[in-house]
């Protein structure tokens, strides 16, 4: 029995008949055109001869459809055919194509009967706009900037790759490659958590992993792009004074950012999500491996569309959902779990000091950095907590990773207020980062205090002063500090070697 039933066999409706034709024993199509009628049943397609407005024909079917779309070329018939439509399908999901030259009464009677009014004229107008508006200006602005890079070009994410920065440079390179450029996925640092390892390797992503050693090492590309960060030798290890062709971001500037082409879109939750708009202002089809990517990407960046969350995550998710591999998706959530993570959550556990609804907690010596952000994740369950941090030394620096639940606070500028002077700091409202270099202090072996509590004494006052300044609820009276306070430490630590960075929520989710 036919599901659907087509009215009409214009341009229109052999369109939809043909996007519909891997079931054609599931349509019924209604027409005054006999040859275009015959050209369909040669194909298999089941056909009444007769005029799609006639209630005498259409009752007369042996059709009890789900959905009917109304889709002659004339106006008119349309609007009458939806009437017929609205008093014998009334069960039937109608979809109606108004056609050219429609008047406002023939609108309103198509708009009182159908359920989804198709206007070619708004459909042409709005494509337009795509094209030739704000958006669609930055979409060929982009492709100009990739077809001028002549050769081979390096799509850098930020050091210690997380997955909305992985996938946004797949895209990116998916799109560069399409223009003719010669494309490599390059990073700093190391893929070391396990859940983005397992995203990596089943995804089967190609990543060029650069040696900040090697003084040679860029000399093999002619351009370079930057995404989920903006600036070269700020959170990655490039030369500052690099060109730079493109930057795609998310994350909102502290400093200008310079580039052949710059697309900075703050209102997003993940960088993956202005490469999903990309993709469709190129009507290019988004293949399973990157789309699954960067449904992951949106997914962690957004916390599950819980945090910073926009309109155009939820959209851009909902286009990935029906391309992407959500088998995947699934055995990427659920990767194998290393001692050193399980320890590390551990101390974090054991150490950890309260002030207010502030928990912070000193791991001491770490070997994986990416186990203070699960830490840190852990922690914030604990009863009677908003804001965490946990840190670890790895390397002659300090890591730390804070994570905020429902405070009235911006972690991300508490975090670069406690350490933005002494080193790298930043991120978002709820989920930030920092590392300062140890320096002199990791040298100093005749010291009265052990490095680690010269350490938690840094960290934890600079931490709290500055949630302090910016929040009175979350610590009210409970916090005054310590002796050994930030103006000591400065005066100590006047050798340490610190690189300021824009965003260090380069911890891996």
């Amino acid at each position: 029995m036919p599901s659907r039933l087509v009215l009409g066999a214009g341009s229109t409706a052999l369109a939809l008949v043909d996007a519909l034709s891997d079931d054609n024993g599931s349509i019924h199509v209604v027409t005054a055109d006999e040859h275009r009628a015959e050209t369909l049943r040669t194909e298999g397609t089941a056909v009444t001869v007769g005029d799609t407005a006639d209630r005498a024909v259409l009752d007369g079917l042996d059709v009890v459809p789900e959905t009917v779309i109304v889709a002659t070329e004339d106006a008119a018939d349309n609007a009458a055919a939806s009437v017929v439509v609205g008093d014998l399908f009334s069960e039937a999901f109608c979809l109606c194509y108004t056609g050219y030259d429609v008047s406002l009464e023939q609108r309103a009677e198509i708009e009182a009967n159908a359920d989804r009014v198709v206007d070619p004229s708004s459909i042409i107008t709005e494509r337009l706009s795509r094209t030739v508006g704000t958006d669609g200006t930055r979409a060929r602005q982009l492709q100009r900037a990739l077809r001028d890079v002549e050769g081979h070009l390096a799509i850098v994410t930020h050091d210690n790759p997380d997955p909305d920065a992985i996938a946004s440079a797949v895209a990116l390179g998916k799109l560069a490659e399409r223009v003719g450029c010669t494309v490599s996925v390059c990073y700093y640092g190391s893929i070391s958590h396990q859940e983005n390892r397992a995203f990596v390797n089943l995804l089967e992503y190609d990543l060029v992993n650069l040696d900040a050693e090697d003084p040679d090492v860029l000399d093999p590309y002619d351009g370079f792009a930057l995404v989920d960060h903006s600036r070269p030798g700020v959170n990655d290890q490039l030369p500052e004074d690099l060109d730079v062709d493109v930057v795609i971001d998310h994350h909102p500037p502290r400093f200008p950012v310079e580039a052949r082409y710059v697309d900075l879109r703050s209102a997003a939750g993940a960088t993956s999500t202005l490469l999903v708009d990309y993709f469709q202002r190129f009507e290019i089809e988004i293949p399973e491996p990157i789309a699954t990517g960067l449904l992951f990407g949106i997914r962690v960046d957004t916390k599950d569309f819980r945090r910073e969350v926009s309109a155009e995550d939820f959209e851009a998710a909902a286009h990935l959902v029906s391309r992407a591999d959500m088998g995947a998706l699934q055995r990427i959530e659920d990767p194998s779990v290393s001692a050193e993570t399980l320890s590390i959550i551990g101390r974090a556990i054991d150490n950890r000091e309260q002030e207010g609804s502030v928990l912070l907690s000193c791991v001491g010596e770490l070997s994986d950095r990416d186990a203070l952000a699960q830490a840190a994740d852990r922690l914030l369950d604990l009863e009677d907590v908003q804001a965490t941090m946990v840190y670890g030394v790895l390397d002659g620096t300090i890591f730390a990773s804070a994570r905020a639940r429902g405070a009235d606070i911006d972690l991300g500028e508490a975090m670069r207020d406690a350490f933005g002077q002494i080193g790298s700091a930043g991120g978002h409202a709820d989920m930030a980062g920092a590392q300062i270099t140890l320096g002199v202090l990791d040298s100093v072996e005749d010291r009265e205090e052990s490095l680690e509590d010269i350490v938690r004494s840094v960290v934890n006052d600079r931490f709290l002063d500055a949630v302090q300044s910016r929040s009175h609820r979350l610590l009210g009276s409970v916090y005054t500090a310590a002796e050994f306070g930030p103006e000591t430490y400065a005066e100590v630590t006047s050798d340490v070697d610190a690189t300021l960075i824009e965003d260090a929520d380069t911890e891996e989710e």
